[in-house]
């Protein structure tokens, strides 16, 4: 069953096209990722999804409800969390949760914040003003916030922005703990690690869904062949190579590169010259998630259209 069925979605700012008719397809209960360069189209693409943006053209559905014509009922049983944290600091956990239930005249409300409370273990905390938490213990507020009223769909934009590893880690065990119970979850952000705990991804530039899957099927339809080269004075290589039209990305990664092409032989020949010097050690490995994702972002629009 889908959860969002759309086609030919677009946006349109004065003459600037930000969202290209584009299609999506998400599954109920599953977690969508989307990737892509800073105005790329993915916050504009979710807002429109949720009802906070007019589309420019598009038809289809969101939870069962036609996404242009029926947006109030979409907002109804959507969850929106931002990537600024948008909440009072001068209040409580619970405070803020008691606010925000009073705010959208929910019924049940003590229950609704109790529960969250208790979900994302924030019940310890719960008299804690909200300024003096951590970046991670905000952004549980914040989830536990957008999921008061049992939404059917939650948008995620960059949540995790900012936010140690650790507290990361438990952010998302918590949104596959959402999405195992039904909830539809669409996540922007540029961490890669994010990325690989999505069902699927989908990456946006200039407004198009260039690439799309699972993470393997991503990597695998970009067609990079990848080598590392570990040594000293690798940025000197790196200059060389750069001069080379056959190698589409190179990356430095502490005292290695990360060396892709698109064509396979065309690649052993452009670093063949370098291979047997004393300096470097080189070994063939396989094409990462972040390798495809600095090889879409060092594309031009042309290569888009």
């Amino acid at each position: 069953m889908l959860a969002i069925d759309v086609k030919n979605l677009s946006k349109k700012f004065g003459n600037k096209t930000v969202v290209n008719h584009i299609d999506l397809q998400v599954p109920k209960g599953k977690i969508y990722g989307f990737l892509g360069p800073n105005g790329s189209g993915k916050t504009t693409s979710i807002r429109m999804l949720c009802g906070l943006l007019t589309p420019s053209s598009g038809e289809g559905t969101c939870l069962g409800y036609d996404f242009r014509t029926q947006a109030d009922a979409i907002k109804l049983k959507t969850g929106y969390m931002t990537q600024k944290f948008s909440f009072w600091e001068d209040l409580s956990i619970r405070e803020n949760l008691e606010f925000v239930a009073d705010i959208f005249s929910l019924d049940r409300r003590a229950e609704r914040v109790d529960k969250a409370l208790q979900n994302l273990n924030l019940e310890h905390r719960a008299k804690q003003l909200a300024g003096t938490l951590s970046g991670g213990w905000k952004q549980r507020l914040a989830l536990a916030a957008c999921i008061l009223h049992d939404p059917e769909i939650l948008l995620l934009d960059e949540p995790t922005a900012g936010v140690d590893p650790l507290a990361r880690r438990e952010f998302w065990d918590e949104i596959h703990k959402l999405a195992a119970q039904g909830l539809t979850v669409l996540v922007s952000t540029h961490y890669m690690d994010e990325a690989e705990r999505c069902h699927e991804i989908i990456y946006i530039s200039y407004g198009n869904i260039i690439a799309r899957g699972t993470v393997e099927e991503v990597i695998k339809n970009a067609h990079l062949t990848t080598w590392v080269v570990e040594g000293q004075n690798t940025e000197k290589l790196m200059r060389e190579l750069q001069k080379n039209p056959d190698i589409a990305t190179i990356a430095p990664f502490g005292d290695s590169l990360h060396i892709s092409g698109v064509d396979e032989q065309k690649l052993l020949l452009a670093i063949e010259p370098f291979r047997h010097e004393s300096d470097y050690q080189w070994r063939a490995a396989a094409t990462s998630l972040e390798d495809t994702f600095i090889y879409y972002m060092n594309k031009p629009a042309g290569d888009f259209e």
